[in-house]
């Protein structure tokens, strides 16, 4: 009798472990099923849970009105997976550079995506982890807070589209990250040779030279953010907005009388945004890096000119991520160049 009892015991001991053993399972992988899918007329490939929900919407950016597509995974354990694409911004670099339609479509990301996923009005922090381009196209990698959620934003933008993939949870899940993040796929960006004439019917492009005009929320720290409003990843970003078509030939000879950088000297202390640099332990000194900065603060060349050769990488990377206030001459906005200076301490 004993001996029934004690085996009845551990039958039941098991079938309880092995049902808490499937819950915990269902909890840690919400997905069970994923798919690849590539939708019609985007330009990207990616791997998500199977059948996400999906949207397509306009809204206002400034003067101009973004077309917008999401798709969108969401969990009622806490892991949410998206896709946002953004049109509505022209790709001209004879009027402005990539990095700037890049971070206006950054910030109409920012208006447009928190709300989609937090219905009520939450504290949202996006801070800028490192440039990343991706198959020629400019690209910059994000850590997003909306709220309790929190997780990774790797951006780019292509001549046609702006692409953000998100992947944000309450808890703290890498495997999931990489599993999503490391499948979205771009094509190779192809060179094209430069277009005589441009289409009425083109998207809208941006115009450098109108004001910036900032929204309560979208200024970077120590620039008037108000408590518990987001903090701008790109400090000094440019939110410009729609400006009239001018005519190829006046493109083409602004372009070809665009004058070369002001010389700015040790530029240190006129930076707005100047992160550390990893510093690869083992050794110390003074690294110098030569930059041009664009007409909207961007670092658009870096090079390091002395110190230590193996402090060279980590330097030039960091300086590539500074940002600056845009330089006015006579009322425009101007090309810079000058030194960053970097010094490093040797590691214990």
């Amino acid at each position: 009798m004993s001996f029934r009892r004690l085996h009845l015991a551990l039958a039941i001991l098991l079938l309880t472990a092995s049902t808490l053993s499937a819950q915990a399972q269902k909890t840690a992988q919400p997905w069970a099923e994923w798919e690849t899918i590539s939708p019609e007329a985007e330009e990207f490939t990616v791997s998500m849970p199977k059948n996400p929900t999906t949207e397509s919407t306009t809204f206002p950016y400034h003067k101009m009105e973004l077309s917008a597509r999401l798709y969108l995974a969401k969990s009622s354990t806490g892991p949410i997976l998206a896709i946002a694409s953004l049109s509505g911004i022209k790709s001209n670099p004879a009027a402005y550079s990539d990095f700037a339609r890049f971070n206006s479509y950054m910030d109409a990301f920012k208006d447009f995506f928190p709300a989609k996923v937090r219905t009520k009005e939450t504290l949202t922090k996006l801070t800028l982890v490192s440039s990343r381009p991706f198959h020629g196209h400019t690209g910059r990698s994000y850590k997003l807070t909306i709220g309790d959620l929190s997780g990774s934003v790797h951006a780019f933008a292509t001549r046609k589209r702006f692409y953000a993939i998100v992947s944000l949870n309450t808890k703290k899940d890498e495997a999931l990250d990489e599993k999503f993040l490391s499948s979205f796929v771009l094509p190779e960006r192809q060179m094209e040779a430069p277009k005589v004439s441009a289409s009425a019917n083109a998207e809208q492009p941006l115009n450098p030279e109108e004001p910036t005009v900032q929204r309560p929320g979208n200024r970077p720290e120590g620039e008037g953010n108000q408590p518990g409003t987001e903090n701008n990843t790109d400090p000094g970003t440019a939110n410009v907005a729609n400006n009239q078509q001018q005519n190829p030939g006046q493109q083409n000879s602004g372009q070809q009388n665009k004058k070369g950088p002001i010389a700015g000297g040790m530029l240190n202390g006129k930076a707005i945004y100047l992160p550390l640099p990893e510093s690869p332990g083992g050794e110390a000194g003074v690294v110098l890096v030569a930059v041009v900065i664009d007409e909207q603060g961007s670092v658009t060349e870096a090079r390091a000119v002395s110190g230590p050769q193996n402090l060279h990488a980590a330097a030039v990377s960091a300086a590539r991520l500074a940002r600056f206030s845009p330089t006015l001459l006579m009322g425009e906005p101007v090309r810079v160049s000058g030194t960053l200076s970097y010094s490093f301490a040797k590691s214990n």
